[in-house]
């Protein structure tokens, strides 16, 4: 089920803020930068550099992921472990709102999303 107007416009000013908190500098972005993705109710936050062999390839190396859950009405924080699966972030995966998430992601008090 798609967002409202309104649902779209707080989202898209949380992950605004999300993006102001963690850029790096200008001039550091073509070796490191934050992007973010939208598929209907996911939001992928991805750390993009290039390749340490071949610089002319760019990756994305998965960060978080934040679903919404609407018969729940919440938002899950989903971070990705050493076998390359998404896990529920623990101690608390649920939130009631995109940015509450990602206050989580960017204080990153376990060290899960940035190390």
């Amino acid at each position: 089920m798609a967002f409202t107007e309104i649902e779209q416009a707080r989202n898209s000013k949380a992950l605004k803020w999300f993006m102001e908190q963690r850029r790096p500098p200008e001039h550091i972005r073509p070796q490191l930068d934050i992007g973010f993705s939208v598929v209907g109710q996911t939001v992928d936050i991805f750390e993009i550099r290039p390749d340490w062999q071949d610089k002319t390839t760019i990756r994305h190396s998965p960060v978080a992921r934040v679903r919404y859950v609407k018969t729940h009405n919440e938002w899950r924080l989903y971070w990705m472990r050493s076998d390359l699966k998404w896990h529920l972030y623990e101690p608390d995966a649920r939130f009631k709102t995109l940015l509450a998430a990602l206050v989580v992601v960017d204080t990153d008090p376990y060290g899960c999303f940035f190390g």
